[in-house]
């Protein structure tokens, strides 16, 4: 799993700014590489599965009395070494995030996501039309974010499809085009319901990049 390229970055950026054009609303669009670094993870699952398989498989095959002081140590040292391999095997990212249940990951990535509204200013536009068009892409989680000035003249519904659609790309590894339709979509809504009424640009049209170490 990769992040953007700095042209395909611009190209995000470009999109936004075509779109406040003719609206209101304050667009801001974060790309998460992931929302946690589950560091717990790894550890609890090798932790599990040493400690229940090497014994399971023992008193299965027969292999040991496990009561004998050479068969106990045999096992724990068996113990030891799979604890310590699987911690390593079950860090590599595309692991990692299978061991995860879905509703942790998007909790997770949830909880960013409303982090990112905050720490990017835009609770803080005039007349509240602040926007954030959120992915984390290893949990493939994707929120749109508005603040009051726009979810007045707008039902939080009207985001559900171009969510979706939006939810579909990044699961297909398209997630620059994922971006460009959806500032697309968002903006014929937002140019209707929430037009431009003066010149402004108060928050910077491009795309914000979180790597592991910002995520905190």
């Amino acid at each position: 799993m990769s992040l953007l390229k700095e042209s395909e970055q611009r190209e995000v950026g470009e999109a936004i700014a075509r779109v406040e054009r003719d609206t209101d609303a304050e667009i801001v669009t974060v790309l998460a590489e992931r929302a946690d670094d589950y560091a717990y993870i790894p550890l609890l699952w090798a932790g599990l599965v040493a400690l229940i398989l090497p014994g399971a498989l023992a008193v299965i095959a027969g292999w040991f009395d496990a009561a004998t002081w050479l068969g106990g140590w045999t096992l724990l040292l068996t113990q030891w070494v799979l604890f310590a391999v699987l911690a390593v095997v079950f860090r590599l990212p595309g692991i990692t995030t299978r061991l995860i249940p879905q509703h942790v990951r998007y909790w997770r990535a949830a909880n960013l996501a409303r982090r990112q509204f905050l720490e990017q200013n835009l609770h803080h536009t005039q007349e509240g039309t602040g926007m954030l068009i959120f992915v984390s892409e290893a949990e493939r989680y994707v929120e749109i974010l508005v603040d009051e000035g726009i979810s007045r003249r707008l039902d939080n519904a009207v985001w559900a499809d171009i969510v979706a659609d939006f939810t579909q790309k990044v699961r297909a590894g398209q997630t620059k085009q994922g971006f460009l339709d959806c500032v697309e979509a968002c903006g014929k809504l937002l140019t209707t319901h929430v037009p431009a009424t003066h010149e402004r640009n108060e928050l910077p049209n491009r795309l914000i990049v979180l790597g592991r170490d910002d995520i905190g």
